[in-house]
């Protein structure tokens, strides 16, 4: 009975790698509750209620971050053994704990262990690594627009969680508004285990939900074999190549300025373009929600290629901040935010484009697991930086200026991070 209940599967009148990509959305929308740009966005309410200062809050989100950096190699073996079914009812407990007691905290430690807790587990597992290897999973021909939904899933529900934070906050307390998200990461629990899989293969089906006659295989099994004409590396092979530290490179430090400039753009509003609070939040909200530009960046990968696509959006990301220096009033901060939200959403979806492009799935959760610590740990530098160079400063002015010059080195390091090939004694069977 139990076997039966867990074989179970609805049976979908469309592809069910959709299925698959709408269920990891709401474990995403849970986990985006100790997102960085989430904290960013409600530190004011925290603070208030508190008297902690922002430094203090920026200290657990980085904390945080580096944490899911260091057990993201462990959760990207993982994830390509097991796949997301059991990691992902797993995070979700562990946050919806998490998330009732950061509901009752009195202390700054208390704050800490509870936030850190959270931020480490549900970054890898319900947001980035683990969704991102079921994607590329589930899907090939598909692959750069289904990677560009997953990645659009973390700034969509992060801007509707600052907003509903907010509204929580205003009528009741921001302590709450993490009680009720707990009690709904719990809710998740049992439709992901039910419905989550790891490969389409595992329920009948291919990449893409073609079928075995389509793709010309032959399997006498009973069961999809994988199709054939995709490279895929193993971890060590692909670490060998120089192509990898470039993009890891590009990476971290696209991720690392635009880290530090969510997380600065709601206090920089209020401070320096005389907005309210309210008005402000609801800035990072769209430039955030916009990032469902994308899909459209997906579909322009498959045209140009990621690596081409990102180079322009590093640039853009550089230019818009230099803009940013000038911005006094409400709308000048929107416009600002619509091109913001569709240039800087693709820094660290891109790269994940461009890893599955070049060294294919059947290490990707391992690959992207090596890859996490160096992102997740500019990630954890954005917050720190941003604060230390205000307090130092005491303007955002410095701030920007070395953000500019960071999206610009990124941009060469990708137009350097051309398709690695394989070294004569590389072999393509070997297992990482």
């Amino acid at each position: 009975m139990f076997n039966r209940l867990l074989n179970w599967r609805p049976r979908t009148p469309f592809y069910y790698g959709w299925l698959i990509l709408g269920i990891t959305s709401f474990a995403t929308f849970a986990a985006t509750g100790v997102s960085q740009v989430v904290l960013g966005g409600i530190q004011v309410y925290i603070s208030d209620d508190t008297g902690w200062s922002a430094s203090t809050l920026s200290y657990a989100a980085t904390a945080g971050t580096w944490c899911s950096g260091l057990i993201a190699p462990f959760i990207g073996r993982l994830a390509d053994r097991y796949g997301p079914r059991w990691l992902m009812p797993s995070g979700l407990l562990i946050a919806g704990v998490c998330f009732l007691m950061l509901s009752g905290v009195s202390s700054v430690w208390q704050f800490y262990a509870a936030y850190v807790v959270a931020r480490a587990v549900s970054n890898p597992v319900l947001i980035g690594l683990v969704p991102r290897t079921a994607a590329v999973n589930f899907f090939r021909r598909r692959r750069n627009i289904a990677l560009a939904m997953v990645s659009t899933f973390r700034p969509i529900a992060g801007a509707i969680n600052i907003q509903l934070f907010a509204l929580i906050a205003v009528g009741q307390t921001w302590r709450d508004a993490y009680r009720y998200l707990g009690i709904f990461t719990f809710a998740l629990v049992i439709p992901v285990v039910l419905l989550m899989r790891r490969r389409p293969e595992d329920i009948g089906l291919l990449p893409d939900g073609a079928s075995p006659a389509a793709v010309g295989i032959a399997t006498g099994s009973g069961r999809p074999a994988a199709p054939s004409g995709e490279a895929s590396w193993t971890v060590r092979e692909a670490m060998r190549t120089r192509t990898f530290w470039l993009i890891v490179a590009t990476a971290s430090v696209g991720t690392m300025a635009s880290s530090s400039v969510g997380f600065s753009l709601v206090p920089y509003l209020v401070e320096g373009a005389g907005l309210s609070v309210t008005a402000a939040a609801g800035v990072l909200s769209l430039g955030t929600v916009l990032a469902i530009a994308n899909v459209g960046w997906g579909y322009l990968s498959d045209l140009f290629t990621p690596r081409r696509c990102l180079m322009v959006t590093m640039a853009g990301s550089g230019a818009l901040l230099a803009y940013l220096n000038v911005v006094d009033s409400l709308a000048g901060a929107l416009v600002f935010a619509v091109v913001w939200g569709v240039f800087s959403g693709a820094v660290g979806t891109m790269e994940n484009m461009m890893l599955a492009q070049y060294y294919g799935r059947d290490s990707y959760g391992s690959l992207l697991g090596m890859f996490a610590p160096f992102q997740t740990a500019a990630l954890g530098l954005g917050p720190l930086l941003s604060s230390l160079l205000r307090d130092y400063y005491g303007s955002y002015t410095l701030l920007f200026v070395v953000m500019v010059a960071a999206y610009l080195v990124s941009a060469v390091l990708l137009y350097l991070a051309r398709p690695p090939r394989r070294r004569p004694d590389d072999s393509p069977g070997r297992s990482a």
